[in-house]
């Protein structure tokens, strides 16, 4: 295994934001309860389980090895999250995309991605631009992989944790996130299009050439674009995929 191949796996392993990714936010829940609500939550944002999946709490009890109570915490959580409806005493459903809660949490995350790159070009650690390098560098050693899409964007959320991170608000990420389902699983929607990922890298080389010349006006309008792109195409992606959208 190769420099990169290492520091990619290292990265890989080291993804989870406060609050999401396998830990209930905010609750007293059990391991067992938080190991199954992260790994429930991956597979519906990276699209493993796609919107309209049924899911059966008796063999997610199997295959978690875990009782119903515990599963039962995971799905009130992921429902709190809009990412699964859950039916009483008939059934648990994948939720469908909703355009409104999209466009809620772009706003969001504009709003306060664009504040995160103020502050950042008022002073940033030359350690912070370094990280960003390198995760751009795992990133485009994966692109040219079609099956490592999943990793792909795990390492584009890692990108954005660097950035909350360097301005002293890694729990602020976690937050976003926890509020992000939808959008979330849009960008995933997104990925594969034609010339996605040679965008998301070119964007992200051009934040931290921002960040560089410590130029705030450039970061936040390289954030702003980066963070709009899948939001503009959100009526084509309804369109591919209409059955995905509520």
């Amino acid at each position: 295994m190769n420099r990169i191949d290492t520091d990619i796996a290292e990265a890989l392993a080291h993804t989870t934001s406060p609050g999401i990714s396998g830990t209930l936010h905010g609750s007293r829940a059990s391991p067992a309860a938080q190991r199954v609500y992260g790994r429930l939550r991956e597979r519906i944002i990276s699209l493993d389980l796609p919107p309209n999946t049924v899911l059966s709490r008796a063999s997610l009890a199997r295959e978690y090895e875990v009782s119903q109570t515990p599963l039962r915490e995971a799905l009130q959580k992921l429902e709190a999250e809009g990412l699964v409806h859950i039916y009483p005493q008939s059934r648990t459903m994948v939720s469908r995309l909703v355009t409104s809660e999209i466009h809620e949490a772009h706003f969001l995350r504009v709003a306060v991605e664009t504040e995160v790159m103020r502050r950042l070009c008022i002073s940033c650690d030359p350690a912070v631009i370094k990280r960003l390098q390198t995760i751009v560098t795992m990133q485009e050693t994966l692109a040219r992989d079609p099956e490592e899409l999943q990793s792909f964007q795990k390492l584009d959320d890692i990108f954005h944790q660097t950035l909350f991170a360097a301005v002293g608000q890694p729990g602020l990420h976690g937050l976003l996130q926890s509020r992000s389902g939808h959008l979330n699983r849009l960008r995933r929607l997104d990925l594969p299009g034609s010339g996605k990922i040679a965008h998301v890298l070119q964007d992200h080389r051009t934040i931290i050439g921002a960040l560089e010349a410590a130029d705030p006006e450039a970061a936040q309008d390289a954030i702003r674009e980066h963070l709009s792109q899948t939001v503009k195409r959100v009526e084509v992606l309804r369109a591919e995929k209409p059955e995905y959208f509520a």
